[in-house]
């Protein structure tokens, strides 16, 4: 029995590494069915069938798992977010960091753009950044686009890490993962393909060595419309919320209408951002209101 992680998904064919030796394969058909399905990334228990072929017996303990792109075990991921065209939306931004919150991957948040800035815009953006910074999050705001100290500070946070790049259509990803690792030699277009796949083409899926780390090729994932968890536990995925909220007056307090509230304390105060408080309530009520679904 070997043990290595897989890098590449393609036709229920699966690369494992071990090493610098890459075995190709297939899942013993137990998997399918108990409706199991190995993910790039994924540490796994294979036999060794011919030289460099062999079959996956067993799946190691998941730390967590993504659908869009279907990868295990991401450690971080970096929120490629546009400073402008579009414009920086506060409410897209922590609906992804929420999302990253939820799935256990710590988020680095890296600004493009920022050199299409005026001035005015450039400084209140900064002053963004640096709120960002003190919930605490890794924030990258390059005072060029994608200057050397910007793309060093984050291959530095790249080391021995699994990581994804995300953000919306027009952000930059791929842009980035080219400024990031110019050796993958990778065509800003082809990244492009690649990042928004559409329905009908062959999904494959891999790791590739980067920075002394490995991302995911297909960091196509933006959004977050649903999220799966119970409304009164939201304020938990929002980092400066749980540490307010122990001086609550009340224990489970929803930080909405209960008096006493530390959060709403310090919104008011200047502490906690104003921005985050209204994307929490506007979140807050569309979980609260949303219809059960029934499966069938």
């Amino acid at each position: 029995m070997t043990q290595g992680k897989i890098y590449q998904s393609l036709s229920g064919f699966y690369d494992v590494h071990v090493g610098d030796k890459i075995y190709r394969t297939r899942a013993r058909g137990n998997f399918r069915k108990r409706k199991i399905t190995p993910l790039v990334g994924d540490d796994v228990e294979f036999k060794i069938k011919d030289q460099d072929q062999g079959y996956i017996l067993k799946i190691l303990p998941r730390k967590n798992s993504l659908v869009r792109p279907p990868v295990a075990n991401i450690d971080q991921a970096i929120v490629a977010t546009a400073a402008i065209e579009p414009d920086f939306s506060s409410n897209l931004l922590d609906r992804q960091l929420i999302g990253l919150e939820i799935s256990r991957i710590k988020p680095i948040i890296y600004f493009t753009k920022t050199d299409l800035l005026t001035k005015d815009q450039w400084q209140r953006l900064s002053q963004i950044a640096t709120d960002y910074r003190a919930i605490p999050y890794d924030v990258i705001f390059p005072k060029q686009a994608f200057d050397d100290a910007s793309l060093n500070e984050l291959r530095q946070l790249f080391a021995g890490k699994e990581n994804v790049i995300m953000g919306q259509t027009g952000a930059g990803k791929s842009t980035l993962l080219n400024h990031l690792a110019p050796g993958l030699d990778l065509a800003t277009g082809e990244i492009s393909a690649a990042l928004n796949r559409g329905k009908h083409t062959t999904r494959k899926v891999a790791l590739l060595n980067v920075n002394d780390g490995i991302i995911a090729d297909t960091p196509g994932f933006s959004s977050y419309d649903t999220f799966d968890i119970d409304y009164r536990q939201l304020g938990s995925y929002f980092p400066e919320f749980k540490r307010a909220s122990v001086k609550c007056r009340f224990r489970g307090c929803a930080h909405v209408n209960e008096p006493g509230c530390e959060v709403k304390r310090q919104v008011s105060a200047g502490t906690i951002m104003t921005s985050r408080y209204e994307n929490y309530l506007q979140l807050y009520t569309d979980i609260k209101n949303r219809k059960p679904i029934y499966k069938k």
